[in-house]
């Protein structure tokens, strides 16, 4: 019985993305937005703002985001959905480098990565070679 289940799914995943790390950053952010909203319904549930305006915005966030992952997980378009990963990876690793600083250049727009801590600095744009000065 179990087997034949997951035939059916194997079947049925077959072509489509499934899940990546957007997915799982998606996930558990809905997670987190439901508990949040649990969290404030207990606290203030004779609040008449919390309750007809609060709530609902943040059950319809929490819709929106598990909405978002699970057409990630279900599409067929894997070039795009592999596009939208390597963007959150890259801006997830610019959130979390505590080393270093991320400039644009102001004449390309080369995205140049410095270490941080080093008070005012020139940096050369390896794409183009302006130089400019900023403060890590």
């Amino acid at each position: 019985m179990f087997r034949r289940f997951g035939d059916f799914v194997r079947r049925f995943m077959y072509g489509r993305y499934g899940a990546d790390q957007l997915n799982i950053a998606l996930l558990l952010s809905a997670i987190a937005v439901s508990m949040i909203n649990s969290i404030l319904t207990a606290i203030l549930r004779n609040s008449f703002v919390y309750m007809r305006i609060i709530n609902p915005s943040l059950s319809l966030l929490m819709l929106g985001l598990l909405a978002w992952g699970i057409f990630r997980m279900f599409s067929r378009n894997i070039y795009a959905r592999q596009t939208e990963n390597r963007k959150f990876r890259q801006l997830w690793t610019r959130l979390t480098d505590r080393k270093n600083r991320y400039y644009r250049c102001p004449k390309c727009r080369q995205m140049v990565r410095v270490p941080r801590g080093r008070g005012k600095i020139s940096i050369t744009c390896p794409k183009c070679g302006e130089k400019f000065i900023k403060k890590t």
